[in-house]
């Protein structure tokens, strides 16, 4: 497991086992979301089977798969929704952690400087330059 702090509240990390579950429970996690689309992966760890396990571990589960086309205003503030509600830190995974990172970002574009996102993405090794313009065009509105 590759967990990356984000902020205090919110860490991301590329996809996770069934079997990871339990430690990140016990790391002081209480929701996860699931940004990555079943298709993309093999059915022993799909959604429903993540939802079995995070529930057994005391886990609140928010899936929230994200692609290009999914990556629409509602989802992130789904996203943010959850982040928001949660009542303690949240872990949220994808393939790599970059999908989770970017709709933290998209997320923050509208109440923090552009700058300050992206050093923050990159202080936890996730290069997001490329969606600057879509962070500033947020940030206009």
């Amino acid at each position: 497991m590759d967990i990356r702090q984000i902020t205090p509240d919110y860490a991301v990390s590329p996809q996770i086992e069934i079997s990871d579950v339990a430690e990140i429970a016990n790391a002081g996690f209480t929701t996860l979301i699931c940004n990555r689309p079943d298709a993309e992966i093999p059915p022993t760890l799909h959604a429903t089977k993540m939802r079995t396990a995070a529930k057994a571990a005391g886990l609140k589960f928010v899936e929230l798969p994200v692609t290009h086309s999914t990556m629409t205003p509602d989802l992130i503030a789904a996203q943010a929704a959850a982040i928001e509600t949660s009542e303690g830190p949240v872990l949220a995974y994808c393939a790599s952690g970059t999908r989770s990172t970017i709709v933290w970002a998209l997320s923050k574009a509208d109440t923090q400087p552009v700058d300050e996102i992206i050093a923050t993405a990159a202080e936890a090794g996730y290069q997001i330059e490329g969606v600057r313009p879509h962070l500033a065009a947020i940030a206009k509105d």
